[in-house]
């Protein structure tokens, strides 16, 4: 137990949640092992006064709130699995206690406690198909939508899992309320894939005529596809070769649910990376809070605007 003390108090130098520790510890030995205070201060390095100080310390208001938080702060972090920095944090922690938090406030508590966001990954490059129809950059990164099923964004990306197998996932995201309208996860990246994931968003919006951007993958460049759209009296939009930028937030959104979701599991099968993906859109158009939409989830955007 000495040696515990010894090790620990060789780390609290790093910081005050750390200095604790060490008087945290120099309690739990005296009522165990029945050494004196004056010993294991001396192990530790410390003052006696700084611990008898620390022992009879009475915490302040703001020392109660903070640890109120700190509470609240790690259920979610939990929750979530790590995947929320301050700005998520400090969103759903004014949520859940009804009252505003200073996102520099949370920073500091998630530094005492150790805790940071997973680290996003970069997204792999693939290579570009030759394409059959093209249309123009209509969208020309205006990102920004008035009502909801005026603008939409589509894309295909691959997931990995069991050993070497992969998945799809086709999706299209609202530009108004950055809500997941529909998505179809299937084990190829064919043309059934994105059409079905259109006409479940028709489906789902019925009588709307949004316009579609989308890159120039080869399913979005068909002639199949595109009178799939002429049938809806939709407009098609296209991104121009080699910028990702048009296509922006659908690019963003996969960062965030990769990051968010997948990079945090390893997968063995279809049926689980699928239930994940169930899972977290769910949450994602439900419970994950915006700051740029005046921190309400998409779905709360959405029904509110209507």
């Amino acid at each position: 137990m000495l040696k515990k003390v010894t090790r620990i108090s060789k780390e609290a130098s790093l910081s005050q949640h750390h200095q604790e520790n060490v008087y945290l510890v120099i309690q739990a030995v005296r009522e165990t092992e029945s050494l004196s205070i004056q010993l294991l201060c001396k192990v530790a390095g410390i003052p006696r006064s700084s611990y008898y100080k620390w022992l009879n310390h009475k915490p302040s208001q703001r020392e109660l709130e903070n640890q109120e938080l700190t509470e609240v702060m790690m259920a979610l972090y939990r929750k979530v699995e790590g995947i929320f920095g301050y700005r998520q944090l400090t969103l759903h922690m004014s949520s859940e206690t009804k009252r505003q938090i200073n996102h520099k406030r949370v920073q500091r508590l998630m530094k005492i406690q150790g805790i940071q966001s997973v680290i996003r990954r970069k997204k792999k490059k693939y290579p570009r198909s030759t394409p059959q129809h093209i249309a123009e950059n209509l969208l020309n990164r205006q990102f920004q939508a008035e009502a909801p099923n005026e603008k939409w964004v589509t894309d295909v990306t691959e997931f990995k899992y069991g050993s070497g197998q992969k998945a799809y996932l086709s999706a299209i995201l609202d530009l108004h309320d950055k809500s997941i309208v529909s998505y179809v996860l299937g084990r190829s990246n064919n043309n059934p894939l994105v059409f079905k994931t259109l006409q479940l968003a028709l489906e789902a919006a019925p009588d709307s005529t949004p316009m579609l951007h989308s890159d120039r993958g080869y399913q979005y460049t068909s002639t199949s596809f595109k009178e799939r759209l002429d049938t809806a009296d939709m407009k098609q939009s296209m991104s121009r070769v080699g910028r990702c930028i048009d296509n922006g937030p659908m690019e963003s959104f996969w960062g965030t649910l990769k990051c968010e979701k997948y990079y945090l599991h390893s997968y063995q099968t279809f049926e689980q990376l699928k239930n994940d993906i169930d899972d977290y859109m769910h949450f994602y158009n439900n419970e994950r809070l915006q700051q740029k939409l005046n921190g309400l989830s998409p779905i709360q955007f959405r029904t509110k605007a209507a």
